[in-house]
């Protein structure tokens, strides 16, 4: 499978017509490196799912004087000897630092099941359905709220497991084979690391169980993978077996815990039935006198996932806590201003605004906007040579505060059942397709704002690139002509207010200290 990959070239600011110079490619290259630091005390670090890294147990190492220890160790030497040029060469791709490279896995799946199901021949709809997977239509629907849940738990357990690899590697402090023996060759840059258990083996295994979860379908895709990252730790003269072993146990374990944890999570009542979604339509007239029409023939009995808004949170307790004031009733002088803005906009497209427009675009058969974000980061993950924890937390933070802003966006969204440009303005026409759901807040913004809000955070000295390109995110939802102005600015501080619930936790993880 070929994945999207996104590299940066040349940050630029927002809100104006100055748009970012970015190329696509598909996979991003690159090799092992020397990290920044190794951060021995991260099996101190306060995890989320957990309490903390001695929670999951796994036996004490063999002695490295053993001859069950040094066996392993010749037993690794003569493997890497008998190996073929095909399993040198997936020894390159997952490097030491597989953290990006499953993210890249789950970026692809993303995309690839992004694929709004069609009317069936007589213009009703069939649902995506867990218990039939293979459907017709396929399991899941990986729209951006999907998501954005599915690169949350993923992150969020590789790191929980990360935490754990690293509170057992600095206590048992056990050498990798090729420092065991000099004649074994190392497939990567040395960074030092104690080698029991198998950070590698955390992630395969926890990944493989997350994603299999999120992506039924591929169960058989993800379990070859997990075998190709396990096999690359023995040959790249990492790992002996019972490394691998024993980081495969705390994989499999936190996988376990994340998934106990999405299956309560309220995300299966997501896209709720039509009386429940025509309940909101009408509280949302009752109390404000509008409402979202979807304009779509035929016609959706329902919008995209209208109680995800109620999906529990990571770091925010009480999702009103975080809904936007009320926007500009139809007919009103703000409402007003924004029809003449947009409709500017319209008859004025330069060719800027729709290369805007269209970049940001994020729509059907790509990894959405969260996925955007998540290739950003990588980005920057890897101009800073972050160790693979600490690449793990950038992940599990950004991916939290995406998902909790997604949840905050959605509430209000259905809540205030805000109608969309296109029903209120005559003859309007957009550059962009209109989703299928109310307007109000923007989810791009949203999404964006708080992802860029926490990675300003984790990276200061790029903030203004990463403030700059949110707002970049969410101008272009105007310039195609699916939002109003204040679905975008609204949405903006609303993402970047939900992202400071996540912040206030990671200021206090020990990570920073």
């Amino acid at each position: 499978m070929k994945i999207l990959r996104l590299l940066l070239v040349v940050p630029v600011a927002l809100f104006t017509v100055t748009g970012c110079n970015m190329d696509l490619t598909t996979e991003l290259e690159f090799e092992s490196y020397e990290f920044s630091g190794i951060d021995q005390d991260a099996g101190t670090w306060k995890p989320i799912l957990i309490a903390s890294g001695s929670d999951i147990s796994i036996d004490e190492p063999t002695a490295e004087n053993s001859q069950e220890f040094l066996a392993e160790v010749a037993g690794v030497k003569s493997r890497i000897a008998s190996s073929s040029s095909d399993e040198k060469k997936n020894v390159d791709h997952w490097t030491n630092n597989a953290v990006i490279r499953w993210n890249e896995v789950a970026l692809g799946l993303i995309a690839k099941y992004n694929l709004i199901p069609g009317p069936n021949e007589d213009d009703s709809y069939t649902l995506p359905n867990p218990a039939n997977p293979a459907g017709p239509p396929a399991f899941p629907f990986a729209h951006p709220p999907y998501a954005s849940r599915a690169l949350a738990y993923l992150s969020v357990a590789q790191y929980d497991g990360l935490i754990s690899a690293w509170h057992y590697k600095f206590l048992y402090q056990r050498p990798a084979p090729y420092k065991v023996d000099a004649e074994i060759p190392h497939a990567y840059v040395s960074n030092n690391l104690p080698s029991y258990p198998s950070e590698g083996a955390v992630l395969a295994t926890v990944s493989r169980k997350i994603l299999t979860a999120m992506f039924p379908l591929e169960a058989d895709y993800l379990q070859e993978l997990e075998q190709r990252h396990l096999e690359s730790l023995i040959l790249a003269g990492e790992n002996v077996p019972s490394d691998v072993e024993a980081g495969k146990k705390i994989g499999e374990e936190i996988a376990n815990i994340a998934l106990a944890r999405a299956s309560n999570d309220g995300m299966k009542n997501a896209q709720a039935p039509k009386a429940v979604s025509d309940s909101l339509r009408a509280a949302a007239f009752e109390r404000f006198g509008w409402q979202w029409e979807n304009l779509e023939s035929p016609a959706r009995p329902v919008g995209l996932t209208p109680l995800f808004g109620q999906v529990k949170m990571w770091n925010v307790q009480n999702v009103e806590d975080t809904r936007p004031g009320v926007p500009p009733a139809p007919g009103s002088e703000a409402f007003n201003r924004d029809v003449k803005i947009l409709q500017d906009y319209a008859d004025n497209v330069t060719q800027e605004r729709r290369k805007i427009a269209n970049f940001w675009q994020d729509g059907l058969g790509t990894y959405t906007p969260p996925g955007h974000w998540n290739d950003i980061a990588g980005e920057f993950i890897l101009k800073y040579r972050l160790n693979s924890i600490r690449t793990a937390r950038v992940f599990a933070y950004m991916n939290m505060a995406i998902m909790d802003g997604g949840v905050s966006c959605w509430d209000a969204k259905f809540y205030y059942y805000y109608p969309r440009p296109i029903q209120m303005i005559k003859d309007f026409e957009t550059i962009a397709g209109t989703p299928n759901f109310p307007a109000y807040t923007s989810g791009h913004s949203v999404f964006s704002a708080a992802a860029a809000e926490v990675l300003t955070y984790l990276f200061p000295q790029e903030g203004n690139v990463f403030q700059e390109w949110a707002e970049e995110a969410a101008i272009s939802r105007v310039y195609g002509g699916i939002h109003w102005t204040f679905d975008a600015t609204v949405g903006t501080a609303q993402g970047r207010n939900v992202a400071q619930y996540t912040i206030d936790v990671a200021r206090s993880d020990g990570a920073d200290n």
